[in-house]
């Protein structure tokens, strides 16, 4: 298998948790826009999301190891694996129709204001809707990516911050797992290289 689809694939975790990855899990995310960092604007921005939208620690019963990463898509919500049966719960922002997947894999890279690449699937589509993507945005506060992203093996796939804060808890992105930045920095300085990632519909 090429490189670019290679994924690496856990045991399979517990009933109900996933499985392997869909081939819509190969479709790609974007957005469009630019800026240099600016620690300050992100928090501002990120300073919008409402209280009850905040992470908080729960009680969590699962057989995923602490440090692994769950994603519940349909309830739009991911989860920090604590000891102890408890949880970090984040709200986030999903794919829309057609860009949901599930499946299970590890972060395999984490980055700091990431620069932005649309891969050529991602350009083609835009150019047929008449919008012509750059092919690099710097990182910073108004790129899509936001903050900070987790890579999730050889996929496309990240969960990432993002310039556009009212989307969390939205189902609006083609695919990638959104986060306000403020959260995503919290849970990038939390997780693991080679933790688990489990994604469920």
């Amino acid at each position: 298998m090429a490189g670019a689809l290679l994924l690496v694939l856990l045991a399979q975790p517990a009933a109900g948790e996933g499985g392997a990855f869909t081939p819509q899990s190969f479709q790609v995310f974007g957005g469009l826009s630019g800026g240099s960092p600016d620690v300050a604007a992100a928090q501002r921005r990120a300073g919008s999301l409402p209280q009850d939208m905040r992470s908080r620690v729960v009680d969590f019963e699962t057989a995923l190891a602490p440090g692994s990463i769950l994603v519940k898509t349909g309830a739009r919500k991911l989860y920090f694996i604590l000891p102890e049966g408890r949880a970090i719960q984040y709200h986030v922002g999903v794919g829309r129709e057609g860009f949901t997947w599930s499946g299970t894999g590890t972060v395999s890279r984490k980055a700091e204001w990431p620069d932005w690449r649309p891969p050529p699937e991602m350009i083609a589509r835009e150019r047929e809707r008449g919008r012509e993507l750059p092919a690099l945005v710097k990182g910073g506060p108004e790129n899509p990516l936001g903050a900070r992203a987790i890579y999730i093996g050889d996929t496309l796939y990240r969960i990432h911050g993002t310039s556009e804060p009212w989307s969390i808890g939205q189902a609006v992105s083609s695919g990638c797992i959104r986060m306000a930045n403020e959260e995503v920095i919290d849970l990038h300085d939390r997780v693991a290289i080679g933790a688990a990632v489990v994604v469920e519909d």
